[in-house]
């Protein structure tokens, strides 16, 4: 039979390993078509550098329409590591955009790389040969 301090200690246990599971979970990538890149060149509108994924928001002019792309980036720690900085985009800066685009169509995708107007090169350290993110390799 177990002793009310044992009880206790399981429960605590319990407790805490039903909220570290959230934690440790991540959002899956499969809303990308990982197999296609895109090009967008466009104006971005805002760059949001925020956890737990950074994103360029991005107009795109097509003849007399505007498109609005939303572009999800890995996180602002990540970036980092491949030289990204809090100011790497301003509002209203041109772009060139590569990214695998999103499955159901909407105008958004995932961030592969990006070439300035100045020719400066910001890269995302994804695979960019139709490898999926975030799957384990065997």
């Amino acid at each position: 039979m177990m002793n009310r301090r044992t009880f206790a200690g399981a429960i605590g246990a319990a407790v805490l390993a039903a909220l570290a599971g959230p934690a440790l979970s991540h959002h899956s990538f499969a809303m990308f078509n990982q197999r296609e890149i895109m090009t967008v060149q466009g104006t971005v509108v805002e760059f949001q550098w925020t956890n737990p994924h950074a994103f360029i928001e991005l107009e795109e002019r097509r003849g007399n329409s505007t498109r609005h792309w939303s572009i999800e980036l890995n996180s602002p720690n990540n970036l980092a590591r491949y030289g990204w900085r809090r100011n790497s985009l301003v509002s209203g800066e041109r772009i060139t955009l590569r990214m695998n685009p999103l499955r159901d169509g909407s105008p958004g995708g995932l961030f592969l790389d990006l070439t300035k107007a100045d020719g400066t090169v910001l890269d995302s350290g994804l695979p960019k040969n139709g490898q999926p993110v975030n799957v384990p390799q065997f």
